[in-house]
Parts: C-alpha cells; structure tokens; sequence
C-alpha cells in the first residue's frame, strides 16, 4: 500500500494503518537516535516520543515532503530537546567518582583512537554532532538534513565542515599515526 493512502486511514482511525506506518520508519528513526544519543533506553526513548508527536500532529503533515523526512524533523527535535534536558540535570549531578579521589588526584589512562573518536563526537556541540552522525554515520543528505532540522542546505554543509575541523583537531595527536 502507498504511504499517501497509508496516511489517510492513519488520519481516520486506523491503528493497523498507524502501525504499518510505525514499523516503515522505526528502525530509521531508532538508528538516528540511537548515533545521537549512544544509549539503547534514551534512543528507543526518544524514538518513542518521535512517533507520539508525529501521531498527535499527523493532521498537520500536508505531505510537500516524504512523509520519512517530516518525522526525522520530529525525530531531530525530540532528540536534540531531550540532550539538552539532559545535559542541564547532568551538569548539576555530583560525580561520587571525582568525591572519592583525595586531593583531586586523577587517574589518567591514554585513550585508543577510537575511545577518542567517541568521545570527541561526543563532545561536539549539539547542532554539528547532529549533521555529523546524520550525514557521515548515517549517510542522509545534505538537502533531508536540512530538512529534518529546519535549516538551509548550507547551514548543514558548515556544520559539517565545522564538525570534521573540530575532529581534526581533537584527534591530532594520532594524525601521524595514520598518515602515509
């Protein structure tokens, strides 16, 4: 069945149409979530949120784009809203770890490259991690990233470029390590 016809039985009460349409686009939608955030329970989390408010505002979808592209849009926004919720209540959480160590000494391990790797994507502010993980780690367009985040194509290819800068410069130190 089409996606059009699908989203009209959806519009009507359908719950078998809503949940077609729910199987088409979670896996997507959850992988998206998942690069993001790094975390199984917040990525199905926020998955879940993704599709409640698509549902709740499907009425509102006039269908000018793919019906896959609108939901990344919800997806992008619930993701991004709830990292920074997040990362509010962390910022005011107490590390027991960093309590425990007298006299603030800490232990230092050097990280492998890919423990870098991670957690300098992860350390990318929120908008460049966003176009980074959607275009690099889960090859969407310039054009859908733009689209699902509500800005304009050259915004997501400086963010991106503003991303890899950042990732060079983070993993610097293993540049002579790879270079031939």
């Amino acid at each position: 069945m089409d996606e059009v016809r699908l989203i009209a039985r959806v519009r009507s009460g359908d719950a078998a149409a809503e949940r077609q349409l729910y199987q088409a686009h979670v896996d997507r939608t959850y992988r998206l979530a998942y690069r993001l955030t790094g975390d199984d329970e917040l990525a199905q989390e926020f998955t879940q949120e993704a599709f409640i408010r698509a549902f709740d505002r499907i009425d509102q979808f006039r269908g000018e784009a793919a019906f896959g592209t609108w939901l990344r849009s919800i997806a992008t926004s619930v993701i991004y809203n709830g990292l920074r919720k997040i990362k509010r209540f962390r910022q005011r959480e107490f590390e027991l770890d960093e309590a425990s160590l007298p006299g603030g000494n800490e232990r230092v391990a050097e990280p492998d490259l890919k423990e870098k790797l991670s957690r300098a994507i992860e350390d990318l502010p929120a908008k460049y991690r966003m176009v980074f993980v959607m275009h690099e780690v889960e090859g969407y367009t310039h054009e859908e990233i733009s689209s699902a985040m509500g800005t304009q194509v050259g915004t997501s290819k400086a963010q991106l470029s503003r991303a890899r800068a950042k990732l060079r410069e983070a993993l610097s130190e293993f540049a002579g390590e790879w270079a031939s």
